[in-house]
């Protein structure tokens, strides 16, 4: 009896445990870079982690650094859904909520008789919840280029019409490792 127990035992953890080749070696790892926000004004950097060969969530922080850029600071988390034939590559449909800052003008006073407009600046931090689309190709040294976009729109400050739509998108590059 106790031996049937051991093998049985064994033969459960030897199917248990067993992965494909392809599956059990691929890289989880993603670090990219957005190009496109670098020349608009804007430092924007991601990192993802892949679930499996379909699926990877992640999180990126938009900083810019030009001061005509209305958005202050946005965090991004994200999950993805791949469609290609490599792992976590090809085209992806994607789900994300965005932690953004954003300065925005106001009318804040009125005189009497003569109306006088006095435009103030201020900030305020929303919360959106969005979808967005892309593509991903990888090299088999690791190299990363993608390039997606999204929309979404924000919760809690839509009083003010101008920010109540918040876009996400760029061309990145970066490197897929363990």
């Amino acid at each position: 009896m106790k031996n049937l127990l051991v093998i049985l035992s064994l033969t459960v953890f030897t199917f248990g445990y067993s992965q494909d080749k392809e599956t059990a070696n691929f890289n989880k790892n993603e670090i990219k870079g957005n190009a496109l926000m670098l020349v608009a004004g804007a430092f924007e950097a991601t990192y993802e982690r892949l679930i499996n060969e379909e699926s990877g969530v992640g999180v990126s922080l938009f900083v810019p650094y030009d001061n005509t850029i209305d958005t202050k600071f946005s965090l991004t988390p994200y999950y993805r859904f791949y469609f290609g034939k490599k792992p976590a590559a090809g085209f992806f449909a994607e789900g994300f909520g965005m932690i953004n800052s954003y300065e925005y003008s106001y009318v804040s006073g009125v005189t009497t008789g003569v109306i006088y407009n006095i435009y103030d600046k201020a900030n305020r931090t929303d919360f959106a919840l969005g979808f967005g689309i892309g593509g991903k190709w990888i090299t088999k040294k690791g190299f990363v280029f993608e390039i997606n976009s999204g929309v979404g729109r924000n919760l809690f400050n839509s009083n003010n019409t101008d920010y109540k739509i918040v876009g996400r998108g760029g061309i990145t590059l970066g490197y897929r490792f363990k």
